[in-house]
């Protein structure tokens, strides 16, 4: 009976909470999506400077990388269900006061530079909430699901994940060219408000440790200390790091759909899907087809694999070629996710996984944020076309590296 569980492709679908979470992650995330894809798009509207785009990931990236580790002790001192609703409920009140900035009478009255210096803040504020909440929804997973059917979980979270993401990412541009800034932010705010009501349904998740049990700095030292000695833990967490923040192509689509490819904001929808609509492909693949063996050994070829595809994208300039090359980086990028996934799941005991996960978004979560302002700076720097090319060669020196300096990784199963 537990072999056939294990290999049941929708064993963790068939437990009622989990599906509850799996709804309200996907349309929390496709809101968020969404957010981040306008948000983009607005900038370069605002300052037409490829430098300004980066600008909102350091924004959101520097308070949620100064709070991960405190967030993480929290977590693990919390009831998570109430600490989640707290979270995505002040993710509303974010899309609420950008909504308000975008309407028409306040363009008007506010000069560009405000108007985008106040969404700076927004931005920042969004990312104290987000180190509460990566690492909440990934902690509520191993409390709901048992450890047997765990991968398969993780899986299908990181299917919700990434369907959600091309889903946001595709919509807004549409919904862009359609009903301009605001019409796409209330359709964010439909979808938070969507995601509040489903998690309302899940159970209260009362903490395994006990509040003062430990002091704060000593509780994050045993969740900082418990990932270093994990070895392939820490080897894919780095190599996720490196590999993102050099090769976060997707902040400059905004310039190659306008100024390169010129393919407008339709254009811009597609391009910003391609790399998740590959993803979640991908994870549906191996959902109902598992890897079996020498998971490590492909990771990093996947990895070496989403470099080689950005090189591709950064010297097209045929919309086709770039769309197939971020399709097929997204198809690779899917393989790694769901390793590393599944890694920090089966490592991770039941009471750390708050410090655990908080550490992994940290560095993982946040290597998008970092890779955008570096994708922004090195534009800057270098132009916009050199410096894609840049991160796509970077990422394969961190593939090389890590295959010959860290064999634990590539003869890592599971």
């Amino acid at each position: 009976m537990e072999d056939n569980t294990r290999h049941d492709a929708f064993a963790s679908m068939r437990i009622p909470e989990f599906r509850n979470l799996m709804i309200g992650r996907f349309a929390f995330i496709m809101g968020l999506r969404m957010m981040a894809t306008l948000l983009g798009w607005w900038i370069y509207e605002l300052t037409n400077a490829p430098f300004a785009i980066g600008l909102i990931g350091l924004s959101e990236v520097v308070p949620a990388i100064s709070l991960a580790l405190y967030a993480g002790h929290v977590i693990d001192i919390s009831e998570k269900r109430k600490l989640l609703l707290t979270c995505i409920s002040l993710y509303l009140v974010a899309a609420i006061l950008l909504t308000l900035l975008s309407t028409h009478f306040t363009a008007t009255h506010l000069h560009n530079r405000v108007i985008a210096a106040i969404i700076y803040v927004i931005v920042f504020g969004t990312g104290i909430i987000r180190s509460f909440t990566g690492p909440t929804f990934s902690s509520l997973l191993g409390h709901i699901v048992p450890k047997k059917i765990i991968a398969n979980a993780t899986t299908w979270s990181q299917g919700t994940w990434l369907s959600a993401s091309v889903t946001g990412h595709a919509t807004a541009g549409f919904l862009i060219a359609g009903f301009g800034n605001t019409g796409t932010l209330i359709a964010v705010i439909i979808l938070v408000s969507i995601a509040l009501s489903v998690l309302f349904l899940l159970k209260a998740k009362p903490p395994l440790n006990e509040r003062g049990e430990k002091r704060t700095w000593e509780s994050v030292k045993e969740g900082l200390h418990f990932v270093y000695r994990t070895k392939e833990l820490l080897s894919a967490i780095t190599l996720d790091l490196f590999a993102v923040f050099f090769g976060g192509a997707v902040a400059m689509i905004p310039v190659y759909a306008r100024d390169i490819l010129k393919v407008g904001p339709e254009g811009f929808g597609f391009l910003n899907g391609a790399s998740d609509l590959g993803s979640i492909c991908i994870v549906i693949w191996l959902t109902l087809f598992p890897l079996r063996k020498q998971q490590g050994r492909k990771l990093l070829i996947a990895v070496g694999l989403f470099g080689a595809c950005i090189i591709v994208f950064a010297l097209s300039k045929v919309f086709w070629l770039s769309f197939i090359a971020l399709l097929i980086s997204g198809i690779v990028d899917g393989v790694s996710v769901v390793v590393r996934g599944t890694i920090m799941q089966l490592k991770t005991p039941d009471n750390m996984r708050g410090r655990v996960l908080s550490v992994s978004s940290m560095f993982v979560n946040s290597s998008n944020e970092l890779g955008q302002f570096e994708s922004g700076m090195a534009a800057k720097l270098m132009g916009v076309v050199p410096s894609v090319v840049f991160g796509g060669c970077m990422t394969l020196l961190v593939v090389i590296v890590t295959w010959v300096k860290v064999p634990v990784l590539r003869k890592m199963e599971y």
